[in-house]
C-alpha cells in the first residue's frame, strides 16, 4: 500500500512537472513524441510545439470527393477510398516486382497496383484505410495505378463523411498519418496562443485572413479552396517580410549613396540616336529614361539592365555612357571576356567614330606601351569610354574622374569584383546589365537592392530563330541538313552537355563526339574543339577564328553560352537536350539568329515524355520571359534573402511564380510602411517588428534594433 501510495505520489509530481502546453513548449514533452521521434522531428525543423504549426502541408487529398469503389470505371480518373483486404508482391518476366492490394468499400473491390514498389508491402498493412487517386485501366479486370496516396492507418477516422486530409513533409521514420496526427492532437491548444503580428490594415488591402484563422484553414480545412486561402496568408506574411527587408536595405543604401548629379545635356546622346540605323523600342527609350533620373539624382545609381538576349541592352548603356561624358565624366565597362570587350570596343566604336570618340581598350592582351598609353588616358580628368575585362580592376588602373561603371553580364563577376569597379570613383553611378530574363515582379525580389530596368521587346530586323525537336534516329537528316548550311558558306555550332564521357552517365560528350564527327558527317570541315578546360588564351583565339570564319563548326560545351557575335553563324545542335536548362537553352540559341540568314536550333535526342513536354514549350517561344517563367516553375526557386534563423529559406511557403500578384502587393505595402514609419516604431507595428528581427538576423541592422 505504502509503496503504490509512494508511486501515485511520484506519478502525481512527476505530472505536476511536466510544462504547460506553449508555443515555446520542447516537442519532447509532447505526448507520443519521444527522443527518437523528437530527432526525426527536429530534421523537418521541428524543435519546439510551436514549429509544428508553420509545419504548412505540401498538398491535400480531398476525400470530400471521393468515388464508390463500383463506380471507378475503366478510363477515368478517380479517387477511391478502402480498407485493404489483401496485400503482396508479384514478380513481373521482366523481372519488375509489382506491389498488390485489393481495397474494399461498401460498394465493391478494386486492385491498386504499385509497379517497382515492392518496398511498401512494409508499410501497408491489411486493416488500413487507403485514399488513392489515378486513372483506372484493365488489366485482368478493374486496376488503379495511383499517381498519389494517402495511408490513413486501420482508423477510418470519418473519412467517408467528407474530408480533405493535409499532406505533410515527412522524414525517414515519420509517417503524414503520424504527422498529422500530432498536429491535430495539440493544434486546438496551440491556436489560442497565437497572436497577429500584421495590422488589420494590412490584412485587408491584402484580402487574407488573421493569422489564427490561416493556420485553422492549412491545418484542418473544410474544402481545397480553403486551404489555398490559409496558405495565402501565410505566403503574405513571408512576401511581405522579404520586400521590408529589401525595401529598407535599398533605402538605407541609398541614403548612404551621396552622388554626383548628372545632368542630360543632349548634345552627345542627341547625336547617337539621329545616326543610329534603327528606331529605339518603347523599352529602351522607358530605360534610357529610368537611368537618366537615376543619374541626375543627388544620391549614386545602383541599377540593374535587364533584358533578353538580343534586346538592344549595350545600346541604352551607351546613352547612359554619353550622359556622364556630357557632364566631364569618365566611363567604365567592364565585360567579362576579352573577346566580348573587343566586340563591345569594335561596336561601339563604329556607332562613336562619326563623333569624334574613340573607346579605350583595357585587356590583358595589349602590348606594354599600349597599356601605358591607355593607363595615360584613364589616370586623366578629360571625359573618355573606357572597356575592359577584369584587368581594369588592377591596382595600377586609377581613374582621374569616374563618374560610371557599366558592368555587362553581371552575373559573371562577384559582389567584390563589381564594387571594387565602382570604388574607383568617388561617386560612382553603377549600371549592372544580364542577358539572363527574369520577369519583372520576380527580379525586383531576387534583386532587392538594386532599381531594375526591363527590356521586353525586341528590335525590329532580329531575325527569329526557327526551333525544332528531332529523335536520334534523325541524326543523319539532322547533319546532313547541316552540311548544307555549310555549303551555302554558313556556319554550325554543336553543343554537348559534357567535356568527356562518363561511366557514371550514359551521355555524348563533346571531347568524343568531336573525333566523331570530324570523321564522320563534319569530314574535310575546318573544326575546332571548345570547352571550359582549354586554358583561357587559347579559347580565345578558337573563337576569334570562328569570328573571323576561318572555322566552318564549333563542338562545344555551354563555354559559348555567353559569347561573341557571329551573324554568319546559322545552325546551332544540341545534344541531349533534356540535360539543359530551359534558360540555359534559350541563352545558348542566342548565339545563332544575329545575322540576316534564316537560322536554327535543332535539339537533337530521345528522351521521355515529361522532358518532350518541356523542350515543345522550349521550342514554340522565343520569347525569354516566359521561357523564365516555366524554367523557374520547373526547377523551384532556391533561399533568395541571406540568413534566416534555424537556416530556413526565406519562403517556406510563399512561390515567387504562383503568388506573383501577391508579391507585387505585398511590395506596395512595404513602400507604403517604410514611407511613414521607415524603422516601424509605432505600436501598430510592434508585432511586424518583432516578426521580422526574430525571424532574420539581417533586420536587427536594417531596422536599428539594439
Amino acid at each position: 500500500m505504502g509503496e503504490s501510495s509512494s508511486r501515485n505520489s511520484a506519478s502525481r509530481n512527476t505530472t505536476s512537472r511536466a510544462p504547460r502546453l506553449t508555443l515555446d513548449t520542447p516537442v519532447t514533452y509532447l505526448k507520443g513524441v519521444g527522443p527518437a521521434r523528437a530527432l526525426m522531428l527536429a530534421r523537418l525543423g521541428i524543435s519546439v510545439a510551436g514549429d509544428l504549426l508553420r509545419h504548412v502541408p505540401h498538398r491535400y487529398e480531398d476525400a470530400t470527393t471521393v468515388t464508390p469503389i463500383d463506380d471507378a470505371a475503366i478510363g477515368a480518373d478517380v479517387t477511391v477510398l478502402g480498407q485493404v483486404i489483401a496485400k503482396g508482391v508479384l514478380p513481373t518476366r521482366k523481372g519488375l516486382r509489382v506491389f498488390q492490394a485489393v481495397i474494399q468499400d461498401a460498394s465493391g473491390m478494386i486492385e491498386i497496383a504499385w509497379p517497382g514498389q515492392p518496398f511498401l508491402d512494409r508499410t501497408i498493412d491489411k486493416g488500413d484505410w487507403l485514399l488513392c487517386t489515378g486513372p483506372v485501366r484493365f488489366f485482368h479486370g478493374r486496376r488503379l495505378q495511383p499517381r498519389e496516396y494517402v495511408n490513413l492507418g486501420p482508423e477510418e477516422e470519418g473519412t467517408t463523411g467528407g474530408r480533405v486530409l493535409a499532406v505533410y513533409p515527412t522524414t525517414e521514420g515519420l509517417s503524414v498519418r503520424m504527422l498529422r496526427a500530432l498536429v491535430q492532437q495539440h493544434l486546438d491548444a496551440l491556436l489560442t496562443q497565437v497572436q497577429e503580428p500584421l495590422p488589420a490594415s494590412l490584412l485587408a488591402a491584402a484580402d487574407v485572413p488573421p493569422l489564427r484563422e490561416a493556420l485553422r484553414m492549412v491545418h484542418r480545412p473544410s474544402s481545397v479552396a480553403e486551404a489555398v486561402r490559409g496558405r495565402a496568408r501565410l505566403a503574405f506574411e513571408e512576401l511581405l517580410c522579404v520586400q521590408l527587408l529589401h525595401r529598407r536595405a535599398n533605402q538605407l543604401a541609398r541614403q548612404a549613396r551621396t552622388g554626383r548629379a548628372m545632368r542630360s545635356r543632349r548634345t552627345l546622346t542627341t547625336a547617337l540616336r539621329k545616326q543610329l540605323p534603327y528606331a529605339l523600342t518603347g523599352a529602351q527609350v522607358r530605360a534610357i529614361r529610368e537611368i537618366v533620373a537615376d543619374m541626375g539624382s543627388n544620391w549614386r545609381m545602383h541599377r540593374l539592365l535587364q533584358g533578353d538576349v538580343g534586346a538592344g541592352k549595350t545600346v541604352v548603356a551607351l546613352f547612359a555612357a554619353l550622359v556622364a561624358m556630357e557632364n566631364g565624366a569618365q566611363v567604365a565597362l567592364m565585360a567579362p571576356t576579352e573577346l566580348l570587350a573587343e566586340q563591345h570596343a569594335r561596336s561601339i566604336g563604329a556607332l562613336l567614330a562619326p563623333m569624334g570618340i574613340t573607346p579605350v581598350l583595357l585587356t590583358g592582351r595589349l602590348s606594354a606601351a599600349e597599356r601605358r598609353a591607355a593607363l595615360a588616358v584613364i589616370a586623366g580628368t578629360e571625359p573618355a569610354l573606357v572597356i575592359g575585362t577584369h584587368a581594369l580592376l588592377q591596382s595600377d588602373v586609377q581613374f582621374g574622374n569616374l563618374g560610371l561603371s557599366i558592368i555587362d553580364e553581371q552575373h559573371r563577376f562577384g559582389v567584390e569584383q563589381r564594387a571594387v569597379l565602382g570604388d574607383k570613383g568617388a561617386a560612382t553611378d553603377v549600371l549592372l546589365m544580364s542577358a539572363t530574363p527574369i520577369p519583372r515582379s520576380l527580379a525586383l525580389t531576387l534583386h532587392g537592392d538594386l532599381d531594375v530596368s526591363m527590356l521586353d521587346e525586341r528590335p525590329p530586323g532580329r531575325q527569329p530563330v526557327t526551333t525544332v525537336v528531332r529523335r536520334e534516329s534523325a541524326r543523319e537528316k539532322v547533319f546532313a541538313f547541316a552540311a548544307g548550311e555549310l555549303d551555302a558558306g554558313r556556319q554550325l555550332y554543336v553543343v554537348y552537355p559534357l567535356i568527356e564521357t562518363s561511366e557514371k552517365i550514359d551521355l555524348k560528350a563533346a571531347t568524343t563526339m568531336f573525333e566523331t564527327l570530324t570523321a564522320g558527317p563534319l569530314a574535310g570541315r575546318r573544326v575546332a574543339l571548345l570547352h571550359g578546360r582549354i586554358p583561357a588564351e587559347e579559347r580565345d583565339g578558337i573563337m576569334r577564328r570562328f569570328r573571323d570564319g576561318d572555322l566552318d563548326a564549333l563542338v562545344s560545351t555551354t563555354v559559348i553560352e555567353v559569347g561573341i557575335d557571329v551573324p554568319n553563324a546559322s545552325v546551332m545542335i544540341i545534344e541531349h537536350p533534356e540535360r539543359f536548362g530551359l534558360s540555359q537553352l534559350h541563352q545558348l540559341r542566342g548565339r545563332v539568329g544575329r545575322g540576316q540568314a534564316r537560322s536554327w536550333c535543332i535539339l537533337l535526342g530521345d528522351v521521355g515524355a515529361e522532358a518532350a513536354e518541356r523542350l515543345e514549350l522550349f521550342a514554340s517561344t522565343e520569347d525569354g520571359f516566359a521561357i523564365a517563367r516555366a524554367d523557374l516553375a520547373l526547377r523551384g526557386m532556391g533561399d533568395l534573402f541571406g540568413a534566416r534563423q534555424h537556416g530556413d529559406p526565406a519562403f517556406r511557403v510563399a512561390d515567387l511564380l504562383r503568388d506573383e500578384a501577391l508579391n507585387d502587393t505585398a511590395r506596395a505595402l512595404a513602400d507604403e510602411l517604410l514611407a511613414t514609419d521607415p524603422e516601424l516604431e509605432r505600436p501598430a507595428h510592434q508585432g511586424l517588428r518583432h516578426l521580422l528581427t526574430v525571424g532574420y538576423a539581417r533586420a536587427l541592422d536594417l531596422f536599428r534594433v539594439g
